[in-house]
Formats: structure tokens, sequence, C-alpha cells
């Protein structure tokens, strides 16, 4: 998979799998608007929200929008008790569309979409089953897959870390197959499991990193939002104090190369490992096109590999592992390997 996600490829596919289920809209283009309302890590969460807005943002210029009630536009959730005032000021505002960032808004988009049925929605990374509710999924399992790869191949102190937000059925999936494809390179590697509790404790994402790093680990995926730059943040620190130290951390949801990068001598070094993708920016610009065509979708879109729907930067992935990693990643699509997404 190339460092870069092919945006339009990822929508012709996302265009070919949507579920069947359509819902006209009855406002034309000019007129049509959207909005996100994000879960608690906000747009510039450096990871999935951020990603979100900007795939509304993507829409927003290329159909001559201006940020607002009348073109696109966010809504910050500063904790979960906000999403139902969100989404409530959402349709008050006038929004043509309405997308739920994250599974943490399932039960309140559900209860508003119920509550408007003349309204529309959009969630990711949940799946709500209303006539008025598009649903976008990611097997993001197959391509943590491929991150366990690229650990077990990296590690020199068989010892690895993942570090999540919330448990829960979506990061279960990143955690499940993270460790299925470090032990299907080396069943030997030790991998320590943490979760922070939050998607925005960038401190005890620090805190966690540090733990992990101090009992040898030499490799930590995160998949846990704004928390995750704590995981960075330790890592910079530490190769800081002492620049001998061959430590990374793999990203997530988009290419977090930057999120990395320390200079040490004049010259950068790049600790982000690799990165895994996931199309959230790719799924919100298509389904608002879509919408705003008067062609909205409702149903579960899932897309993973095979749909070019997740993937794995290069980063500074060796050709050997790219390789590898590269091979993981045929047999994935094939079938021959079905990766879990609940950890065992």
């Amino acid at each position: 998979m190339s460092k870069f996600f092919k945006a339009a490829s990822v929508a012709l596919t996302l265009g070919s799998v949507l579920a069947p289920a359509a819902m006209v809209v009855a406002q034309e283009s000019d007129d049509f608007s959207a909005v996100i309302v994000t879960d608690v890590g906000g747009v510039d969460d450096k990871s999935f929200n951020q990603s979100a807005w900007e795939g509304l943002q993507a829409w927003g210029e290329e159909a001559g929008k201006e940020k607002g009630a009348k073109g696109y536009d966010y809504i910050q959730s500063d904790s979960d008790s906000d999403y139902i005032t969100n989404l409530n000021t959402a349709i008050q505002s006038g929004f043509d569309l309405t997308f739920g960032i994250g599974f943490k808004l399932e039960e309140a988009i559900n209860q508003i979409a119920q509550q408007n049925p003349d309204s529309h929605f959009a969630i990711v990374d949940s799946f709500v089953d209303q006539p008025n509710v598009a649903s976008y999924n990611f097997k993001d399992h197959e391509a943590s897959f491929l991150a366990g790869v690229a650990a077990a191949m990296t590690t020199k102190t068989n010892k690895v870390g993942f570090v999540g937000g919330v448990e829960g059925v979506i990061i279960d999936r990143f955690e499940a197959g993270f460790v299925a494809g470090v032990k299907a390179v080396n069943p030997d590697i030790e991998v320590s499991v943490e979760y922070a509790g939050s998607f925005a404790d960038a401190p005890k994402g620090k805190q966690i990193a540090a733990a992990m790093f101090k009992n040898g680990a030499d490799v930590i995926f995160h998949a846990s939002g704004d928390t995750g730059n704590g995981v960075f943040s330790e890592a910079k620190d530490l190769v800081k104090n002492d620049p001998s130290q061959e430590i990374w951390v793999i990203g997530v949801d988009r290419d977090q190369d930057a999120e990395g990068v320390i200079e040490i001598d004049g010259e950068e070094r790049h600790l982000t490992l690799t990165s895994t993708l996931k199309g959230v920016g790719e799924a919100v610009k298509l389904a608002t096109e879509q919408a705003a065509k008067g062609e909205f979708k409702a149903g579960n879109n899932v897309l993973g590999l095979k749909e070019d729907g997740v993937g794995l930067t290069d980063g500074q992935l060796s050709d050997e592992i790219k390789e590898k990693v590269a091979e993981y990643k045929d047999q994935i699509i094939n079938g021959d390997i079905e990766v879990p997404e609940k950890p065992e």
C-alpha cells in the first residue's frame, strides 16, 4: 500500500459497495448543507475526527460552499452528554445531512433519527438500523493485522504494545488484528495491552507508553484518538533524552508520520513506523456528495482491504517488511487468512 490513500480509488470503491436502499433528498445541490458532530476527540485530534472533518471540508471546497449553516460545519462534543444536544442543534440549524463521528454516537443518532424521520443522518464506525441513516464501517482488524506484522518484524526486544482508547467492539478489532498479526510472524513475541478509558486523554496515553517502553517494548500501536498523542510525546521525549534508543509508534486512522518527527542535532528523525489507514474522510465526502445529488443511501457499508477502505502506510518500513506486508495483504483479500475481530 502506498504511503498516501488513493482517494479517488476509495471513492469509486465506496460507491460500488453501498447498500441498495435509497432515500431522495428534496433539496437541490446548490442549497445542500452538511455538518459533523464529533465525539470527544475533536477535529484537531490528528486522527479519526480530523479525518472526518477534512473529508467534509473537501466536499465543501469542491462544491463552492462556505463554512457555516448554509454550507458545511462541525459541532464539537466535549463529553458524551453533549451528543443529543449537538445533534438537535444540527437539526435546528437546518443542516440537510448530519454525521455522527464514532461509535459512541450510536445511541444518540438512533434516538434523534427516530424523532426526526424527515431528516438525514450518517454515522461512522457503527450501524444504526433506521431508514434515514447511512452507516459506514471498516474492517480495522485487517489493517491492524498488517500493523502487527510490521511490528513483529521490527521489534528487537520481542516486546510490543497496544494502547486502546475505550474498550468496545470497534477497538476490539484493532487489538485482535494487531495481536494476530504479531503472532503470525512470531508467536513468542510478548504483546502488552492497555486501555486508557478515553479517546481524549493524552497524559494517560503518555503514562501508559512510558510503562510499556520501560518494560522493554520497542514498538507501540495506538488506537486511541487524541490519547495517542501522549504515546507519541513519550516516544519523542525518550529519544530526545537518549538518541541511541530505537523505539517506534504505529499511528492510526490516518498517516501520523508528522506526529513522530523530532529533530536531533539538526536532523529529522521519524519515530512513526507506519500508520493504519481508514477511509473516514473519503466516506464522509462521498456520502455528502451522494446526498447532495438526491441519492442518499441508507444501510450498512462495510469496507476492508479488498475495497481499499483500510490500509497501511509505507512509513519507515524496510523493503523486506513491505514485501511481507504485501504477501499477508493478498492472503487476507483472497480469504486464505481470516483475521479475528475479537481478542482471545
